[in-house]
Formats: C-alpha cells, sequence, structure tokens
C-alpha cells in the first residue's frame, strides 16, 4: 500500500481523524483518483503511521478516519550530509532524492571555499520549498515513516562547529585513510566538498574541529555520488552486520 503524508498539526487522534492537504491531496485525488470509502496509509513523518478510510473529499482537503495506528520506532543510527551547494541544480537534487531512498536521516546544504552556487536568501526559500517536495516524494516512494530534515544553507564554519555527534568524517581525496568506522548504532555527519572539494586549509580546519579524513577510493567522485556512497556506506554496514534496523 503506498505511503502518504500529512503534517502532524492535521491529526487528531483522540477524534480519529485527519485531514490530508496541499500537494498530497493531490497526488491523492487528482492523479490516483482516490475516493471516499478507500483505504490509505498515512504518515506525520515523525514516526506515525496511520490506516486511514477517506470519509471525505472536498476541492481543497480530504478528511479521513483512522483506523489504527502505531509510532514506529525512530533508528539508532542516524545519518547527517553536509553537501555543497553544487553550480547545477538538479545535480543536487539527484542526491536530495537517492539520499532520502537511502535512509539518510538529515541534509545541511552548505557553502564552502569553493562552492560556486550561492543563492540569495529570496532564491533559497524557492529552492528549499522545492527541495522539500523532492524529499517528501522520495520518501513515499521508499516508505518512510520519518522524513529527513533539512535546513537552510549553512557555512563551512557553522556545520564544523555542530555538535551531537558521535562520528564526525570528511571524505577528502587526499586521504589515504580507510572508511573502517564502525557506524551502527551512532549519530554521524559527513562533509561532502563541491566542485573542486575542500581547500587544505579548510580540511585543516574540519581535523581541528574533530573530524577525521577518511579516502572513498582512488577515483575521484562527483559531489553528488560522494554525498550518495556515504549514506549508501553506512546502510551497507548496518546490512552486513545483519542488524535488524531499515532506517
Amino acid at each position: 500500500m503506498e505511503l502518504f503524508y500529512t503534517s502532524p498539526e492535521n491529526i487528531t487522534l483522540d477524534a480519529a481523524r485527519l485531514v490530508i492537504d496541499g500537494d498530497e491531496f493531490h497526488h491523492l485525488v487528482r492523479v490516483l483518483r482516490k475516493k471516499t470509502g478507500e483505504t490509505i496509509l498515512v504518515t506525520d513523518g515523525n514516526g506515525l503511521r496511520c490506516d486511514v478510510r477517506i470519509l471525505d473529499v472536498g476541492k481543497q482537503s480530504l478528511e479521513g478516519e483512522i483506523l489504527d495506528h502505531a509510532l514506529i520506532e525512530q533508528p539508532k543510527t542516524g545519518v547527517t550530509v553536509a553537501l555543497s551547494l553544487l553550480k547545477a541544480p538538479q545535480r543536487f537534487e539527484f542526491f536530495l532524492e537517492k539520499a532520502t531512498e537511502l535512509g539518510v536521516s538529515a541534509i545541511i546544504p552548505m557553502i564552502t571555499a569553493r562552492t560556486v552556487s550561492q543563492p540569495t536568501s529570496e532564491r533559497v526559500q524557492g529552492r528549499l520549498n522545492r527541495w522539500r517536495t523532492i524529499l517528501l516524494s522520495a520518501a513515499r516512494q521508499s516508505k518512510r515513516c520519518y522524513l529527513p530534515q533539512l535546513g537552510e544553507p549553512l557555512s563551512f564554519k557553522q556545520v564544523t562547529s555542530l555538535n551531537n555527534y558521535d562520528l564526525k568524517l570528511i571524505p577528502y581525496e587526499g586521504s589515504e585513510e580507510a572508511p573502517g568506522v564502525r557506524c551502527s548504532g551512532k549519530n554521524i555527519l559527513f562533509l561532502i566538498g563541491g566542485e573542486g572539494g575542500f581547500t587544505v586549509s579548510e580540511v585543516l580546519e574540519a581535523r581541528n574541529a574533530g573530524f577525521s579524513d577518511i579516502s572513498f577510493g582512488k577515483t575521484i567522485l562527483r559531489a553528488e555520488t560522494a554525498g550518495i556512497f556515504a549514506v549508501a556506506f553506512v546502510r551497507a554496514q548496518l546490512l552486513g552486520e545483519e542488524c535488524r534496523e531499515w532506517f
């Protein structure tokens, strides 16, 4: 059964009712042609999963009856990727889609010394809206009950100052350190550079902030590929350890 999303404020568990509006309503009613009486699966993106029967379809929203609900346990392993904004927007958007499918927990758009694309504050809001739509679509396709967190772009210094991570890693083409870290049960932050990678001073700054530089191999990966690889590296390690967690 396909999974749909609605915001937490649209859900009233005590009354066993919820409302779906916006793009999700359009997809449900205008694209999939869902009708009154049909049953759908809905989440709030924060772990709540509900079996819902459609009660009423309006012009801008629908109301549903919550038949059953459960709170899905949040994964014990968290993966945050701070990726430099890229010159080609579609490449950054490709990363958003694939990282979401693979189970990324949070994405930080980042501005580094070599970041070419630095949008104005007005354009940032438009991009954030588009990016969240991409995340939602990818999460729906992969049936994720937890949507990845996405914030406004941060500078490299702001990102390296972030705390509350068990592992802080900076994949760097000049590194000869194999990624022999154990990820299960940890909260991990990856720094991924954009076109041209990181400067030497940025790598040193990251090391001083507690980051360990690692190698993703001898070949040079595009930025979006490196970001996807970082998330896939953690997921593959969990599967290799026969971990029962599925992001």
